[in-house]
């Protein structure tokens, strides 16, 4: 399992196209996801060891130069992270339901991974920027007590860089709202 993760997204498809390039040629990293997004955005997502994902993301950074909209590296990533992007995560019981949306992509799976950290919780699904102006969500469940300290961690971080859009908890929710996005 690789130990860290690290993305740049930018605001042009060309540049993103030229940090997929400079983030692989600057150390043994593996493209997780590396892809157009909405709206007119690129992101280049990779995993590998700490050290690796480091001079790989200050080398993006780097070319990416004044088209970054967001970075981040994240050591040690929860292995529930992953499953969720993929869209591959098991549909587990909906108990309380918790909603964490920004402005960016990065800042979402950030809070994705701190919000999993936090507390007992179960990631539905991490959306990230396809037909939603760019934007993206985290889904979770678990017991309401559990999904409001999730919520808590993980908006704070995204409230840090300015980019939270909207939190919410919802204790029981009603099964016709679990659409094709969670």
């Amino acid at each position: 399992m690789r130990s860290a993760i690290g993305i740049v997204e930018t605001s042009s498809i060309a540049k993103g196209y030229e940090v997929a390039d400079a983030v692989l040629k600057a150390a043994d990293v593996k493209i997780v996801v590396s892809r157009t997004i909405c709206p007119g955005k690129y992101m280049v997502l990779i995993g590998g060891d700490v050290d690796a994902v480091n001079a790989s993301i200050e080398a993006g950074i780097k070319i990416g130069a004044h088209t970054v909209v967001d970075d981040f590296i994240i050591p040690n990533i929860h292995p529930d992270v992953f499953p969720a992007i993929n869209g591959a995560a098991v549909m587990p019981e909906i108990k309380a339901l918790g909603v964490i949306e920004g402005f960016t992509v990065s800042s979402v799976i950030e809070a994705a991974d701190a919000a999993v950290k936090a507390a007992k919780v179960e990631l539905v699904n991490i959306h990230l920027a396809m037909a939603i102006g760019g934007k993206g969500f985290v889904t979770l469940t678990g017991e309401v007590g559990a999904v409001q300290a999730a919520v808590d961690s993980g908006s704070a971080v995204i409230e840090k860089k300015g980019l939270l859009v909207e939190k919410v908890v919802i204790p029981s929710p009603r099964i016709e709202i679990i659409n094709e996005y969670i």
